[in-house]
């Protein structure tokens, strides 16, 4: 039985972790479960702690820790709260495998520091390797641990490499939906608002993902990912738009060969293969595709000029060093903190990655340590508020754009 904690287990991969326990009891145990500590996550915490009876639960808000005392107290659970109670739930003593369900770099540290206690990772957090793939990978490789990636494209490169040699592989190809703006001019989308933003046409996310896809930030995240997770070079990383989503990412060989990765599009699927590998457990029906329902699958070629995130990812994970954190950083508070709340539209987003990717190349630290990253991440999170506030008040001409 592997014991597991969960970093977000009251967002979509939290939360679907959790239907895979439910649906394994043998396999799985719950003993740490997080959440940032809002009061819908307060009033799921609540649930968690009382069907799963885990050991510890971690919270970042002092509130939401005092709400919780009492069912905690009632279930022999402690709580966390805090900046460093997610390094806490990550390390702990009961929990051999975690998994990192958390949304933005707020999962890098706590994931290293439980790398270094030994922990197995099952990740959903692209940002831990998109900031700090090198480091990440490297601790991997010391400790003698497993970390196996959650993302439905990342599973599907995992499981089409089984049974090959590495050096035969020509490329790895991620697909993709194209999200709800694949058919929108450029002009549609850079003035694209939150609520068109989050009609994805496939795949039921949080928000944050959810407009990163839209804005395929979210592919060239992925690309950076498949880098360290593959240990490929990122001009034998392609992606394609697929609208079906039915095959999730393939891996094309030097004979010719393309090895693909088919199945419907539930995130329990490749969450169950990342907690079970190498065994496969069995699933309910909802995990069978029907090929003669899907009808036809099709495929064609992001266009960059509509879709300038991904090609921003490309440039940043090649350049390398710091610059892919301060990319990641300044998509999360255009996103989080000023897109979801209805402040900007689609192509403020856009810019502000632009900018302050220009405006930290001059000073990027190319082999970073992780004290780098951190400051880098901070840096670019407060240039992109100032630049954002900026145009709030006075539009992008005052930046001369």
């Amino acid at each position: 039985m592997k014991r597991l904690a969960i970093l977000g287990s009251t967002g979509s991969i939290g939360t679907q972790t959790l239907d895979v326990v439910r649906q394994h009891p043998q396999d799985f145990k719950v003993v740490a479960i997080s959440a940032y500590g809002s009061e819908k996550d307060v009033e799921l915490l609540v649930e968690q702690i009382n069907e799963f009876k885990p050991k510890a639960v971690a919270v970042t808000l002092e509130k939401a820790a005092k709400d919780l005392s009492s069912v905690a107290a009632k279930n022999n659970c402690t709580v966390y709260h805090g900046e460093d109670s997610l390094v806490k739930v990550a390390t702990l003593e009961e929990a051999d495998t975690l998994v990192t369900a958390v949304v933005g770099s707020v999962g890098l540290v706590p994931t290293l520091e439980a790398i270094k206690a030994k922990k197995n990772i099952a990740l959903a957090n692209k940002e831990t390797l998109v900031c700090a793939g090198s480091i990440v990978m490297r601790e991997v490789k010391r400790h003698g641990v497993s970390l196996m990636p959650i993302d439905s494209e990342h599973s599907a490169i995992f499981q089409s490499l089984q049974g090959n040699r590495r050096q035969d592989v020509r490329r790895i190809i991620l697909t993709c939906s194209g999200g709800p703006f694949r058919e929108w001019t450029k002009e549609q989308i850079d003035q694209a608002s939150r609520e068109q933003a989050l009609k994805h046409p496939t795949w039921n996310m949080g928000g944050k993902i959810t407009v990163d896809s839209a804005t395929l930030m979210n592919k060239g995240l992925e690309v950076i990912e498949a880098h360290w997770l593959f240990d490929i070079p990122y001009h034998q990383i392609g992606v394609v738009i697929h609208p079906q989503s039915i095959i999730h990412s393939m891996v094309e060989y030097i004979d010719g060969s393309i090895i693909a990765q088919l199945g419907v599009h539930d995130m329990r699927l490749p969450i169950k293969y990342a907690l079970s590998y190498p065994s496969r457990l069995e699933s309910g029906s909802y995990a069978f595709l029907d090929l003669v329902k899907t009808h036809q699958l099709t495929f064609y070629e992001p266009d960059l000029s509509r879709f300038p995130c991904l090609a921003y990812a490309y440039e940043a994970g090649t350049l390398g060093g710091t610059l892919p954190t301060v990319m990641n950083a300044a998509n999360e508070v255009a996103v989080m903190e000023y897109f979801l709340n209805g402040k900007i539209k689609v192509g403020d987003i856009v810019k502000v990655v632009r900018h302050t990717m220009d405006s930290h190349k001059s000073s990027m630290i190319k082999n970073p340590k992780i004290e780098d990253i951190i400051r880098a991440d901070r840096w670019a999170r407060e240039h992109a508020r100032s630049v954002l506030n900026v145009v709030l008040s006075d539009g992008w001409s005052r930046l001369g754009e």
